[in-house]
């Protein structure tokens, strides 16, 4: 073995998180265990948009000194952790409001009026974000999505809006009108979760979690005009599905299972673990036996995850697909039926057949994780950490996680690093502009 003096320079795991800007949001009103007690508990500032630059120039920053540029940006958490996006080409980032910021007053979640604002921030320079505009939307805004062109975003919205889903026009840094439609097929009452665009810009995908479903509407655009026509029937995915990811090119489309419900204890509080589904996309149609055209889509694989899997990631590869699993961190801490971890799943994607095998859970301590993204090189993730079991570390945390393998037993597993970049308490949607 060699000795000590004849190591000349200091060891480092492997840690190559490649990207150009990293952003996450944080809602710092409320305390995760609020979603059981409703009580908002003691507050961490004000939200927050982090912004955190991966490169200066043609320069890779060393992971070791990242760090998170913040500006004031209401935003919450009480909704599926697509409330941010970034355009394609990194300059600017949407975030929607669920609920408003708590006013000094408000001790209670249901002190929180809904939101109505969609947030345009400039981060071009990413070390001074900077909000450009705020458009009123409509009430309790859900998920915001931007298309591949970079030139429409679509919001979802909640029933208690009546309108579905808006559409705004983006251009030359600034919004236009915003225009609203109805998914074809899908009753005006049923909650819209997570709204995503297929790759091709040309569909859209949404995730209906009271019903357990995933629709498709064919989006139709002259000008600013948006409409949605019907593209195949909606699929049965399992119980009540939150946030959605296609696949490299589209052909399948990845959904979450909570498995929450009123049949549930405390709604969510006593979940089961979770799952995955996979659906083949129809992105043409074709003739049945009969003669007729149809549009054909079709569950084709289910995995089970770890508890209440919020966030849902895949990488560009197209290889791993990787839960955030809020097991019941977030519960009081004096409640019997906490645990005092979250943890991750991770799962293998088969490209050519769809289907997905769970490989394993990685526990971790850390609360309420809604949000991960992989890096370009699909060997590096980041995770959104709500907060830490020790109160005497204030904020949440960006937690970076390898993806790793033995030599030997080349099979995936997941290494959390000791890396991370503190920001406001109450980290909960992360976007990568790649």
């Amino acid at each position: 073995m060699a000795s000590a003096g004849a190591q000349t320079a200091p060891r480092n795991a492997p840690m190559d998180f490649q990207g150009r800007v990293l952003v996450s949001i944080s809602d710092a009103d409320m305390l995760a265990s609020a979603y059981v007690d409703g009580v908002l508990g003691p507050r961490e500032g004000r939200d927050a948009i982090s912004v955190i630059p991966l490169t200066e120039g043609d320069r890779v920053i060393d992971v070791r000194t990242l760090r998170a540029y913040e500006t004031e940006v209401s935003n919450s958490v009480a909704g599926a952790p697509s409330a941010v996006a970034i355009s394609p080409d990194g300059r600017y980032a949407f975030v929607v409001e669920t609920f408003k910021q708590a006013e000094q007053q408000a001790q209670r979640f249901s002190d929180l009026p809904a939101g109505m604002t969609l947030t345009l921030v400039d981060i071009a320079n990413p070390k001074t974000p900077r909000v450009l505009e705020k458009l009123e939307v409509g009430k309790r805004l859900e998920t915001v999505e931007i298309n591949p062109a970079g030139d429409m975003l679509a919001v979802g919205l909640h029933p208690r809006d009546g309108r579905g889903v808006a559409f705004i026009p983006f251009r030359e840094g600034r919004f236009g009108t915003p225009s609203y439609q109805l998914l074809p097929g899908v009753d005006k009452d049923t909650r819209i979760t997570h709204v995503s665009w297929h790759p091709s810009g040309r569909f859209i995908a949404a995730a209906l979690s009271d019903a357990g479903r995933i629709a498709f509407a064919r989006v139709q655009r002259q000008g600013d005009e948006i409409s949605l026509q019907p593209w195949g029937g909606s699929v049965q995915v399992g119980k009540y599905p939150f946030k959605i990811v296609w696949t490299p090119g589209g052909k399948y489309v990845l959904a979450n299972n909570l498995q929450w419900g009123p049949d549930v204890g405390g709604f969510w509080t006593e979940a089961p673990r979770g799952s995955v589904a996979s659906i083949r996309f129809a992105d043409k149609s074709a003739t049945d036996l009969q003669g007729r055209t149809v549009v054909q889509h079709a569950l084709v694989g289910v995995a089970e995850t770890g508890v209440s899997p919020e966030g849902l990631t895949i990488s560009p590869d197209g290889q791993l697909v990787v839960t955030t699993n809020l097991e019941r961190s977030f519960l009081p801490y004096d409640d019997s039926r906490i645990t005092w971890h979250a943890s991750l799943s991770l799962l293998r994607f088969d490209l050519a057949s769809g289907q997905l095998q769970h490989v394993a859970d990685y526990p971790f301590d850390g609360i309420l994780p809604e949000s991960a993204v992989f890096d370009n090189s699909s060997r590096y993730l980041a995770v959104a950490n709500f907060d830490h079991f020790d109160d005497n570390r204030a904020g949440g945390s960006i937690d970076f996680w390898r993806v790793d393998r033995d030599p030997l037993n080349p099979h995936p597993l997941l290494v959390r690093t000791v890396h991370n970049v503190p920001v406001t308490r109450g980290p909960h949607s992360i976007v990568l502009a790649r």
